[in-house]
């Protein structure tokens, strides 16, 4: 088998990673552009003076979050130990309702709707690596 004996768990673990990477990877090429998108997109909101320091926690929450899924397929295929992946898929949860919480302040109903596909894969991934 291709993805051990957890081929739900490690391609919901996959999936979230690739995301999150290339989520993490864009914020720190180009950390200036993105943050003067996110001032734009956050100008009427609460949240418009404080878009460096948001950035940053949520940047550090997807690259912990990789970090610790990765380690945790790692475990998956090795040992079928889950907790790792386990706290990687929540911190993945955090940093969704962050991001929404942002959408939703931005009045960005489109935006915000969008995370719902990522959120039903975290919670399918969270129910998978609960049992």
């Amino acid at each position: 088998m291709i993805f051990s004996n957890h081929p739900a768990e490690v391609c919901i673990l996959l999936f979230l990673t690739i995301t999150f990477v290339i989520s993490s990877i864009e914020k720190i090429t180009d950390w200036k552009g993105n943050v003067n998108f996110i001032k734009n997109h956050f100008k009427n909101s609460p949240l418009k003076n404080k878009v460096p320091l948001l950035l940053t926690i949520v940047l550090i929450t997807e690259i912990i979050a990789c970090v610790l899924m990765i380690i945790g397929i790692y475990n998956l295929y090795t040992t079928g130990f889950k907790k790792i992946a386990l706290i990687g898929i929540e911190l993945s949860a955090l940093t969704l309702f962050f991001l929404l919480i942002g959408q939703r302040l931005a009045k960005d109903y489109a935006g915000a709707m969008s995370l719902g596909v990522y959120f039903i894969i975290t919670i399918i991934g969270l129910v998978l690596l609960n049992n």
